[in-house]
């Protein structure tokens, strides 16, 4: 299976100019061959806590159209980041658009104390998705420094952790250091996926990485530089590209 990491940077609030980076990422993933690409979270409006209720939307969107159709026909899946209308409130959701299936949602169960104020928890009757029989388990952010998230995910099974985040340089050094843990203890491919840019006012600092099954760094992004890690988890390899949008 080939996995892509997609390090973006959001234009703050900006729907139609975020869907068509989106849409770019996607389209270098396909041209790699991926069955699966992750962005960052909240990568559709960028994190900003105070937009996220104007912002929020639903997982039937007609603007995620296009790239339903890109997932449709080239038989890739789409993960991307978005706040998500609930009721009542808002919830940090991950859109999962699958090739030919109906649309599904992950949300964000475990929420950091500066997040409570703008957002509410979410539940999951899944971990996350099956891909030809391999089970990749989702967390956004803040849930893969909680141990139930990750007990969890294993627990129902998972084979790969994939964490979509948006951190800055020293949230991505705490989180290494947890997903580098996580990979050794459940002996499984684990991967982070970062921003690039400000988010609430801070900068948000790549380096979306991927661990091997004994918790040793594979490979990682740059911190200023958008582009994608694509991962061969047949042959644990990973290899970093990079362009300008």
């Amino acid at each position: 299976m080939k996995i892509c990491l997609a390090q973006t940077k959001s234009l703050k609030g900006d729907i139609q100019h975020n869907l068509a980076i989106h849409e770019k990422f996607v389209a270098l993933a396909i041209e790699e061959n991926a069955d699966l690409i992750v962005f960052p979270e909240l990568s559709l409006t960028g994190y900003e806590s105070i937009l996220a209720k104007e912002l929020a939307t639903t997982i039937d969107d007609k603007r995620l159209d296009q790239l339903q159709a890109l997932a449709n026909k080239n038989r890739i899946t789409i993960c991307l980041g978005l706040p998500v209308r609930a009721n009542p409130g808002i919830q940090i959701g991950m859109a999962i658009l699958q090739p030919n299936m109906p649309r599904e949602l992950y949300l964000k169960k475990y929420l950091h104390a500066d997040e409570e104020p703008f957002f509410v928890r979410g539940e999951n009757k899944k971990i996350g998705i099956v891909h030809n029989n391999i089970n990749i388990a989702f967390a956004i952010c803040y849930e893969l420094s909680i141990p139930d998230h990750s007990i969890n995910a294993f627990q129902s099974g998972a084979d790969f952790y994939v964490a979509s985040v948006a951190k800055t340089a020293d949230g991505v050094d705490n989180a290494s250091e947890s997903l580098a843990t996580i990979a050794k203890k459940y002996s499984a491919l684990v991967m982070m996926v970062n921003c690039l840019g400000l988010s609430d006012g801070v900068v948000c600092a790549g380096r979306s990485s991927v661990w091997n099954r004994q918790g040793e760094l594979l490979e990682h992004l740059k911190s200023d530089e958008e582009g994608i890690l694509l991962i061969d988890t047949e042959h644990l390899t990973a290899d970093c590209r990079y362009f300008q949008t």
